[in-house]
């Protein structure tokens, strides 16, 4: 694979589809990078966004259905309901305030094996959103934010 492949970025924003994504390569196994992001309590050291503060231990993901607890660091907590997974693969979750149904929106990352490491892609779905700030919220979110969380999960990937 050439450097410029392997150093290769996609941004993407689609006001007609309501998802904002990134992709970066990391070269590390996608099951390190998998690691990270499947176990809430190390989700904050690799947020880009700084909005998660933290998560107990133990809540490590391993299935649709499975629902995590984060503390954001605006004082809220967060129950996260898995909605897909495949280990080394996969993981969405939609979050909800604690106590509250999801209103719409997802974070989703996927991993594929690429010849120099992991193609990791970061999106934000809000097309089922029902909240009003949370639409908004997406309309203002830019791929650069999603960007700084995988280029935060490459640096400790690539460290391990």
């Amino acid at each position: 694979m050439s450097e410029n492949t392997q150093n290769e970025k996609h941004l993407s924003k689609s006001l007609e589809d309501s998802t904002v994504s990134a992709s970066a390569v990391v070269q590390a196994p996608a099951e390190v990078i998998f690691e990270l992001v499947a176990d809430p309590a190390k989700q904050p050291s690799w947020d880009g966004n700084d909005n998660l503060s933290n998560a107990d231990q133990g809540q490590r993901v391993h299935a649709v259905g499975d629902v995590f607890v984060m503390n954001n660091t605006s004082g809220k907590v967060k129950h996260n309901r898995v909605v897909a997974f495949e280990e080394g693969r996969t993981i969405a979750w939609a979050p909800a305030d604690a106590g509250e149904e999801p209103t719409g929106h997802v974070w989703r990352w996927d991993f594929e094996r690429v010849q120099d490491g992991t193609r990791v892609t970061h999106s934000y779905d809000y097309s089922q959103q029902s909240h009003p700030g949370r639409v908004d919220y997406g309309k203002r979110l830019q791929p650069e934010a999603l960007l700084a969380s995988i280029e935060r999960l490459k640096a400790l990937a690539e460290k391990s």
